[in-house]
């Protein structure tokens, strides 16, 4: 049987107290990474999500429900819910110069983990396009 000398067993509760305090730290770390990865990662999928909207509304004959679709369509790709798309103007017609697409997202929805940095924040980007045949 092996023998523990008496400074390696006071050792011993030291660790458990190094842990004990750094493990909380190491946590915390590890859920604010992952609450900015996901973050990082909507912003992105909105701005491709405006993009695909936007050229679905530029498109003579398209309707505000086409590009409210393959927004959503996009978006629902990693699993986002709580989605506000607008388009302006409501009805696309012939004589329409330009179409803008908004979506409005609460991020403290669509995070993975309880929100801590971004509580109460809302993701809101717009972007407009000129229509196909417009001058």
């Amino acid at each position: 049987m092996k023998r523990i000398h008496k400074k390696a067993k006071l050792r011993q509760g030291a660790v458990l107290v190094e842990m004990a305090l750094t493990i909380g730290l190491a946590f915390f770390f590890f859920f604010a990474a992952l609450e900015f990865c996901r973050v990082s990662m909507i912003r992105h999928t909105v701005e491709h999500a405006l993009y695909e909207g936007a050229r679905a509304g530029i498109v003579p004959g398209a309707t505000v429900s086409e590009v409210q679709t393959r927004a959503r369509n996009v978006l629902r790709t990693v699993g986002l819910s709580t989605i506000n798309i607008d388009v302006t103007p409501s009805v696309l017609t012939q004589s329409t110069r330009d179409v803008s697409v908004r979506i409005r997202l609460p991020l403290d929805q669509n995070l993975y983990a309880p929100a801590f940095f971004f509580r109460g924040r809302t993701l809101d980007r717009t972007l407009t396009m000129q229509r196909e045949g417009s001058n």
